[in-house]
């Protein structure tokens, strides 16, 4: 057995059409989707992954901010900024890039971000949205997870999807999302970490498994049970080289597989700007 691709740059070409139509829809109203970034510090993936939104944003048509701020930023440098985007009404939703240098508080300076302005979804107005049910932005990567999943017709309902990870940014927005009452959700989801002793037990129960801890190599084989769905939403970096949660001959096993290069990344940035993209129609809307 090789594992079918899930191929997320393919889908996120689909969702990029569809945005297309809808901004030139919005132009005709005299409105330009306008998505912001604010970044402090000089950290490489994080500088050439807020330069990757800027280039999707301009080849759609959409307006960029950015404001670049040092490694020596304050609190209330970055503060002025998040204020100044707030009070923007071209920028329709922005992001503030994680991680911070460490003398900055980056959970402080999220609550400050307008939460309807929240292109990432993880301020903690939406995120509690989320976990109630109630329509708000999503956050990008598990919202890119299930729309990857849902375009190859995977089934999610009733299906037991085990989230290796816990984190703010996909473990836990992931699994309140997939085990909502909706379409293409509705899963029995089990969440655990790199805390636990007997991960594989875990694991091989899954019919979806999605590798989101950021260790190399986490998920290998054996772990895996044959001819499920596996999506190496984890990833972290040895120098400039990008390295998944799942190993390379986990793909002899399952049934899918989402690659390291052209996998989960191109969805979550085009989820990204599809949020701002609703926002943008909101504000036509007032």
């Amino acid at each position: 057995m090789t594992a079918r691709t899930l191929d997320g740059e393919l889908v996120a070409s689909l969702i990029k059409e569809q945005l297309a139509a809808r901004i030139a829809v919005l132009a005709e109203r005299g409105i330009r989707p306008g998505l912001g970034t604010i970044l402090v510090g000089d950290d490489p993936p994080s500088a050439n992954y807020v330069a990757m939104k800027h280039r999707d944003s301009q080849a759609l048509g959409m307006a960029s901010f950015e404001v670049h701020l040092g490694a020596d930023a304050t609190h209330d440098e970055v503060l002025t900024a998040v204020r100044q985007f707030n009070a923007n009404p071209e920028v329709d939703a922005y992001i503030v890039q994680y991680p911070f240098p460490p003398h900055l508080d980056y959970e402080a300076i999220l609550l400050e971000v307008d939460p309807a302005k929240d292109a990432d979804g993880l301020h903690p107005v939406n995120l509690g949205k989320l976990v109630q049910g109630i329509d708000a932005p999503l956050a990008c990567t598990p919202a890119g997870i299930q729309r990857l999943l849902e375009h190859y017709e995977i089934p999610i309902a009733g299906r037991h999807v085990v989230i290796v990870g816990r984190g703010l940014t996909i473990g836990r927005p992931l699994a309140n999302l997939l085990s909502l009452k909706r379409p293409n959700a509705n899963a029995a989801v089990t969440v655990v970490h790199t805390g636990i002793a007997d991960l594989a037990a875990y694991t091989r129960q899954a019919d979806i498994l999605v590798a989101a801890a950021g260790s190399p190599g986490l998920i290998t084989a054996e772990m895996v049970k044959p001819g499920a769905v596996i999506v190496a939403a984890g990833v972290s970096f040895e120098g400039r080289k990008l390295l998944s949660d799942v190993a390379d001959e986990v793909a002899e096993v399952a049934g899918w597989l989402s690659p390291r290069i052209g996998g989960v990344g191109p969805m979550t940035r085009a989820m990204l700007m599809s949020n701002t993209v609703d926002a943008a129609e909101r504000r036509a809307g007032r």
